[in-house]
Formats: structure tokens, C-alpha cells, sequence
């Protein structure tokens, strides 16, 4: 499952397309400071947009990728079956996001890295949910049974989602099983490179 995403879209250009959809966010801490990153991992801080109570419908705000789970693992995937979160939604920032497999060439000892990225957009969101822990707030991405774009190189996949379903994850009213589905054949374009092994030891629910 996911433990590694890109972000290099500029906040700007992210708050721009947010007006452009009519989402109205606010900025409660300030713009946040998010230099390019090719490599968004486990533990790092990133922009998430989370449900706000307020006027506006939600609240751009850095947090923390994944909180400690019962044993101290990072929690940094969350499985998203037969549960509503009918609260504590956020949309996670990005440009991509990767997967590994097995190596393709059996003489190399890393595991091949795959990033996926939006067909028809530069950036998108993924569905994730925030709570509170004992050194802040932090957030983590949810998990489904992978879709057709990738069921070939995992089981289990993060969820994008399409643009007009942005405003309805941040509205608790909207059952999460409205939102929470795979996007068309084709919507996710896998490319090739090369990186390090996932981290082990971390902890998915």
C-alpha cells in the first residue's frame, strides 16, 4: 500500500483550482510552507484539507503523515470498508503516488517503484481522515480493494478522488460510501522508475 507520494504543485496553484471549483478553504495557520517534494514519506509534515465547521467548507493546514498506532507503528493507511467516518475527513495534497513490486530484472535486489499519476489533471486529492494524538494532529491515507488501473501491481490501492467528489468527502452529511470509489478504467497513469524498498515495520489498518 502506499508509504511514499509526490507533491511539487505550488500552494498558490492548489488554491487557485480550489477557488476555481468553487470549494471555499481557509488558511487558519497561514499558507503553509511546502517546498516541491518528489518523495512525501511516513512521519513527514504535508498540506492535507480538512473539514472545517466554519464558513468556509474546509481548512488547508500541514499536518503529520500518520500517528502512532497501539504498539507505537506509524498508522499510515487506514482501510476504508464498511466504515462512514462521519467526521475528521480531510483531502490529502498531491501530484502522484507510488507503488512497488518486485524487481522486474531478478539480478537487482531493489524492488521496482511505480508512480502514478492523474491522467487529466496535474494534481488531485486523496481520501484521508485526521485525528488527534498525544503529539499533535496527524492524518492518514484510506485503503480499498484496488481498482482495475491498480489491481497489476497491488491488491489494495489509496483513493483518489475525482474532482467533483472533493467537496462531498469534506461534507460529513455525505455517506462515505458515495465518495469512496474507484475512478474510471484508465483515470491513473503507472510509470516506471527506480527507488528504495518500502519501510518496514509500519502498520496499515
Amino acid at each position: 500500500m502506499c508509504n511514499d507520494y509526490r507533491l511539487e504543485i505550488d500552494i498558490a496553484s492548489i488554491a487557485e483550482d480550489f477557488d476555481d471549483l468553487k470549494i471555499k478553504i481557509d488558511m487558519p495557520e497561514g499558507a503553509p510552507n511546502v517546498p516541491a517534494r518528489e518523495d512525501v514519506r511516513i512521519t513527514d509534515t504535508a498540506p492535507i484539507v480538512r473539514s472545517s465547521e466554519g464558513a468556509a467548507l474546509g481548512e488547508l493546514v500541514n499536518r503529520r503523515w500518520s500517528w502512532p498506532g497501539p504498539k507505537g507503528k506509524p498508522v499510515y493507511n487506514f482501510r476504508a470498508e464498511a466504515r462512514d467516518f462521519s467526521s475528521h475527513r480531510c483531502l490529502v495534497l498531491c501530484d502522484g503516488f507510488y507503488e512497488f513490486t518486485d524487481p522486474t530484472d531478478k539480478a537487482q535486489k531493489r524492488l521496482d517503484k511505480w508512480l502514478f499519476t492523474m491522467k487529466d489533471h496535474r494534481w488531485f486529492c486523496m481520501a484521508g481522515i485526521w485525528r488527534e494524538y498525544e503529539g499533535g494532529e496527524a492524518f492518514t491515507l484510506l485503503t480499498m480493494e484496488a481498482g482495475p488501473d491498480i489491481a497489476p501491481y497491488h491488491h489494495r490501492q489509496i483513493i483518489p478522488l475525482a474532482r467533483d467528489q472533493w467537496a462531498a468527502w469534506l461534507d460529513p452529511r455525505v455517506p462515505a460510501g458515495d465518495v469512496l470509489k474507484w475512478l474510471p478504467d484508465g483515470s491513473l497513469e503507472p510509470t516506471q522508475i527506480f527507488g528504495k524498498p518500502p519501510a518496514q515495520g509500519a502498520l496499515a489498518l
